[in-house]
């Protein structure tokens, strides 16, 4: 995932996604960690931290040097790294990343479980791990919930999702980099949560620039502005539960702020946007969104209803039933 703070998992999250565990593993274990990176490098200095037999490979060998200076045995190649243990962990830049590598390393992967940590896709996992099990191996897909300093700490957890057998034999030696959330047997279920939970991070971020921008126009100090955000964006969230039974429910009329009157309002935004000299492209979109939703019927709904308005396909499910496909 991108490297941005990660709040500890709430007590309310859904049994769906399973208990968050921070076991302790039962004794060393051999892993092997393919890719370097901050994040990676994070992750192979939090097996050794846990006492397991580590063995790390990186495509430029010199990013070695300080996981091998605590203990790790350097891989002179990928396939190497492979060979050394049945855990491999990757985590690279991308998912095209993976599957070059994992394409150099044909009649290597047998027996082994892939424990592939690069942020993706769900349909991206969902190939891996078609293309691992037809190469004779076991996969799990993974979502990290925390940046790297934060890696085997109290707060982070990664989210899992794939083969849940092969899960649960490595689930105490995965809990070196923080608590293990189980989501489901669809691989792509992890990166779902994943993107699901950045995406409202994101969607923060992009309100937080542009509230910011606006101050400025006056030259109102960003940090003294920011004092004021912290306590009005966290009282905003407390709407977000029922804003998900409205979702679920699809019982989306409001006594509170109907989307007739966000229509009215929303205006106001964008042209004092233009009025002040700061782009409005950030928001415009959602301009656009409120006039589809008030046009198709739903002036007297919740900002709820936005969720439907989104929908590009249609599908059903019964919530809580783990088929990763819920929606009205």
């Amino acid at each position: 995932m991108p490297e941005t703070p990660s709040p500890s998992l709430p007590e309310t999250a859904t049994a769906r996604a399973g208990d968050l565990s921070h076991a302790p593993a039962r004794g060393p274990a051999r892993v092997s960690v393919l890719g370097l990176g901050m994040m990676g490098s994070a992750l192979a200095a939090a097996f050794l931290d846990a006492g397991h037999r580590v063995t790390v490979w990186n495509r430029s060998p010199a990013k070695t040097g300080p996981l091998v200076a605590r203990g790790a045995l350097p891989a002179g190649s990928a396939a190497d790294a492979v060979a050394a243990s049945p855990l491999v962990v990757l985590c690279l830049l991308t998912n095209e990343d993976v599957e070059g590598l994992l394409a150099t390393l044909p009649g290597r992967l047998e027996g082994r479980t892939l424990v592939n940590l690069t942020n993706g896709t769900p349909a991206q996992a969902r190939a891996l791990s078609a293309w691992t099990q037809r190469h004779g191996a076991r996969y799990v897909d993974g979502g990290i919930m925390a940046v790297p300093q934060m890696i085997a700490g109290p707060h982070a957890y990664v989210f899992y999702s794939g083969d849940e057998a092969a899960y649960e034999t490595h689930r105490p030696t995965l809990a070196a980099l923080g608590g293990t959330r189980w989501t489901g047997g669809d691989p792509g279920l992890a990166a779902l949560y994943d993107l699901g939970l950045l995406t409202g991070m994101y969607g923060m971020v992009i309100g937080v620039v542009q509230a910011l921008a606006l101050a400025r126009t006056e030259h109102v100090g960003a940090e003294e502005f920011g004092e004021l955000l912290v306590p009005w964006i966290t009282a905003m969230l407390g709407t977000v539960p029922e804003m998900a039974r409205a979702v679920d429910s699809g019982q989306h009329l409001t006594d509170v702020s109907s989307l007739a009157v966000n229509r009215a309002a929303f205006p106001n935004f964008l042209a004092a946007y233009r009025d002040q000299g700061i782009s409005g492209e950030l928001f415009e979109p959602f301009q656009a969104l409120l006039e589809r939703a008030v046009d198709a019927g739903h002036a007297a709904d919740g900002l709820s209803r936005l969720t439907s308005m989104l929908t590009l396909r249609q599908f059903t499910c019964t919530v809580g039933s783990g088929s990763g496909n819920c929606g009205e």
